[in-house]
């Protein structure tokens, strides 16, 4: 009896140890593994107006919230199980961007997550960015590259055990590079206005955290304070019954349907520097999108 007892325990120790190896191998080579981008020089302007445009991408698309106001990065969210998620400095200061990070390393580490020698980011939502306008990356560089020098030197972000297992099983996708598809062509430019392709394309911004069908719900592997992202498609459980008004009030007031006061996790005050015709924009898309159930991702 005692021998079966000891084979039994045997044979789940190996078990645990194949399982251990399997993820840290998985998630290591993610980690580790270089992607090489073919992409055409963009140039980058350093006219008033495009860094002002840049600057409203940053604010809208959430690279203010992530790397803070100056750009020059905070740890965002560290439970150790999970991991650290910390936005680095992307000033020329001290602990920021290396002086010979080019254009191409910025352009790089937004739409396809990568870091200049081709290793991928941790935590970077580059599924968010990577339809970006050549456009738009390109004053969004501007904006980047205008700002002064802060001199913040950063911890860097980890992964940890559970957030190991959690992104090598497929459930939490800490390395969105691999996510990218780094071949597919983009655009030079959008046509702004308030109709329902423009909305298309500003709501690749809401993806990161109301999911691709923008059904909203949990995120997998996102700690139990972070309250679950609502259902922004027009479902009873989201959009259905609203008005365009009562959306523009969630950005303009911070306010729900009913008055009550959004959670403090959905960044409105930064959504609300959209105009009212890139709102329009938003509500006519979002009107197009198929109703889902809440967290039917």
């Amino acid at each position: 009896m005692l021998r079966i007892l000891k084979r039994i325990l045997l044979g789940l120790l190996a078990l645990v140890l194949a399982i251990v190896a399997f993820v840290y191998a998985r998630s290591e080579y993610a980690l580790r593994k270089h992607v090489r981008v073919e992409e055409a020089a963009l140039a980058i302007p350093t006219d008033a107006e495009a860094i002002a445009r840049g600057e409203h991408i940053a604010i809208t698309r959430g690279c203010t919230d992530c790397h803070t106001s100056d750009l020059g990065g905070k740890v965002n969210m560290e439970v150790p199980a999970i991991g650290r998620m910390a936005a680095s400095n992307l000033t020329r200061g001290s602990g920021g961007v290396p002086a010979g990070y080019s254009s191409a390393d910025y352009e790089r580490a937004i739409r396809h997550g990568l870091k200049a020698d081709g290793t991928a980011l941790l935590f970077m939502p580059s599924r968010d960015f990577a339809a970006l306008t050549d456009a738009d990356v390109a004053d969004l560089i501007a904006y980047i590259k205008s700002r002064p020098a802060v001199d913040r030197k950063n911890v860097p972000s980890y992964i940890g055990p559970l957030g190991r297992a959690l992104f090598a099983f497929g459930v939490l996708p800490m390395v969105e590079s691999r996510l990218v598809d780094h071949a597919a062509p983009h655009a030079p430019r959008v046509d702004a206005g308030a109709t329902a392709d423009y909305g298309r394309y500003l709501a690749r911004a809401c993806v990161g955290c109301h999911g691709e069908h923008l059904s909203g719900g949990p995120i997998p592997g996102v700690p139990p304070s972070f309250k679950a992202p609502a259902n922004i498609t027009p479902d009873a459980s989201g959009l259905a019954g609203w008005t365009r008004d009562d959306f523009h009030r969630v950005f303009r007031e911070g306010k729900k349907r009913d008055g009550s006061a959004i959670d403090e996790f959905m960044p409105w005050q930064a959504l609300g520097h959209f105009s009212d015709m890139e709102l329009d924009a938003l509500w006519a898309y979002l009107q197009t999108v198929p109703p889902r159930a809440l967290g039917q991702r």
